[in-house]
């Protein structure tokens, strides 16, 4: 047995120490490729001590979080390993932030070093924050910051070692921010024990040999949840800078890609290419997705047409549970998000937080080994966020309303916070977009609740028309509301270039009801 192989058989292993493990018995194996080249597993280790011994110079203490806000690259890989192997707290932020949230997430992380790329340096130009600045462009210039370095002067010289921190499974990892789709971000601590259960419960994956596409950004949990399981079993990751349908089929046919994570809106652009079959895609084995709504027929679609097992996470940056679908394997239950887990258990609570029926809708709440720490400096919307069942068992809310099958597969009807509750009746938008994606002119929609004076809230959809087909929003409306109940029917239909959607493909309805606010009458 490999050093690697014995440390991914063990109860508990650091993400850092696998690499290291690899870097010596697979050193010449490509680590992380991007636009501009890869790195070995050597390569990447070494990297990684450099990182480390920085950070110690500096005297950024372990548990200290190092914040990085940057499109991915080998060296943003680096840095981000880097600075868990010297027991710091990886923070990624998202470039797509305004300047002023991103600043203000490095504040709240306590950063006090944040890398930057000279795009996102330049953005930031002008914002204010203590943290010192490391800046690692491939060539270009950057704004001056108080304290800037560039990211080969900061490092420490080839060779150098860090001197070794022992990290216990409870130790963060790294703090993830919310996407903000339902308010401003909190700062999500995940722990190494969280992140090792997403990498050993991976052992029938096959990344080992894998060649992994990562198509969202590294900032994402959904990204993370396959980034780092390939490198903790020594597969390939091929990073793309920002995703488009064409260049991604064009990089997984040349790296002969083998895994994949992608969001539903992703294989949804990439289905819809005409020259789709085109494409050698043979080597995959393995593709996943999670984040948002999978619809069934497109679920249907990619089993039939793209080579390899198609399986479907439900789950959420806070940890609780998780949920499987193996939509190859069940053709029938592509309406689902599959059964929960090995070693995951979900309930589902009323308002009044007591166990529903069987068979029965209720809040999705659930607990497993890969659960957050909380949220970062926030003691009471951590325990908001936590439910505990008569034994004193500690589960996280993940804000979503469900129902289990017979055969113990779970259907989610909506976020709960998206329930529209009109004269009386609960209504789920998930289901009037359903309906709505049906209609032959519609290539994407999203349906929301507004004030209604009559109803209380009354839903209103937004769709985005499909290439070539012509039909005005007055008949799509009228049409709909012939396939919809009485309480379900839309008062009122918009059409849009596009929907609002954060960068892993959720949409962003607060945009929605913003958008919609300002053709209003105000009060």
């Amino acid at each position: 047995m490999t050093i690697a192989a014995d440390m991914l058989a063990t109860g508990f292993a650091t993400l850092p120490d696998l690499i290291r493990a690899h870097a010596l018995e697979r050193g010449d194996r490509i680590a992380v490729a991007d636009a501009q080249g890869s790195i070995d597993y050597r390569t990447l280790d070494a990297m990684m001590d450099r990182v480390a011994a920085a950070l110690q110079r500096d005297g950024v203490a372990p548990g200290t979080a190092v914040a990085i806000v940057a499109a991915p690259t080998t060296e943003y890989a680096a840095i981000f390993l880097g600075a868990v192997r010297a027991g710091c707290v990886a923070t990624p932020i998202a470039p797509s932030a305004t300047p002023a949230a991103i600043a203000a997430m490095i504040v709240d992380s306590g950063a006090p070093l944040v890398f930057l790329d000279a795009e996102n340096a330049r953005a930031l130009e002008g914002q204010t924050f203590a943290a010192n600045v490391v800046l690692f462009p491939r060539g270009g210039g950057a704004p001056a910051f108080a304290g800037e370095q560039s990211f080969d002067a900061w490092l420490t010289p080839p060779e150098t070692k860090p001197t070794p921190v022992t990290i216990a499974p409870e130790d963060p990892f790294n703090i993830i921010y919310s996407s903000g789709t339902t308010g401003t971000p909190k700062g999500i601590v995940q722990s190494h024990a969280m992140r090792w259960a997403h990498i050993s419960r991976n052992t029938a994956a096959g990344f080992d040999t894998a060649v992994t596409m990562i198509a969202t950004p590294l900032y994402s949990n959904t990204t993370l949840v396959s980034f780092l399981p390939t490198l903790g079993w020594g597969g390939t990751v091929v990073l793309m800078k920002k995703f488009e349908a064409r260049a991604y089929l064009d990089l997984a046919e040349r790296y002969r890609a083998t895994h994949t994570m992608l969001v539903p809106v992703q294989y949804q652009r990439i289905m819809a290419l005409p020259d789709f079959d085109s494409f050698d895609l043979s080597a995959f084995r393995f593709k996943t997705s999670t984040s948002a709504p999978f619809s069934a027929t497109l679920k249907a679609d990619v089993v039939a047409r793209w080579p390899g097992v198609l399986v479907e996470f439900y789950g959420m940056t806070e940890g609780g549970a998780s949920c499987a679908l193996n939509a190859t394997a069940n053709p029938t239950k592509l309406h689902t998000v599959g059964q929960p887990m090995p070693g995951h258990e979900i309930r589902l609570i009323d308002d009044d937080g007591i166990e529903v029926a069987p068979g029965e809708m209720g809040e999705v709440v659930g607990r497993s080994p890969a659960m957050m720490n909380g949220y970062h400096g926030r003691t009471e919307a951590t325990r908001d966020a936590e439910w505990h069942d008569a034994d004193g068992n500690r589960y996280i809310r993940h804000g979503d309303v469900g129902r289990f099958d017979e055969d113990g597969f779970l259907t989610l009807m909506d976020r709960k916070k998206d329930l529209i509750i009109s004269g009386g009746f609960n209504i789920y938008p998930s289901d009037l977009e359903a309906v709505l994606a049906q209609h032959p002119a519609v290539a994407d929609c999203a349906v929301i609740g507004v004030p209604s004076e009559a109803w209380g809230e009354t839903p209103v959809g937004f769709y985005v028309p499909r290439d070539g087909v012509g039909e005005d929003g007055t008949a799509i409306l009228a049409w709909v509301n012939g396939q919809l109940g009485k309480t379900q029917r839309l008062s009122a239909l918009h059409i849009t270039n596009e929907l609002p959607r954060s960068a892993i493909g959720k949409v962003l309805k607060r945009d929605l009801r913003d958008r919609l606010a300002a053709f209003l009458p105000s009060s």
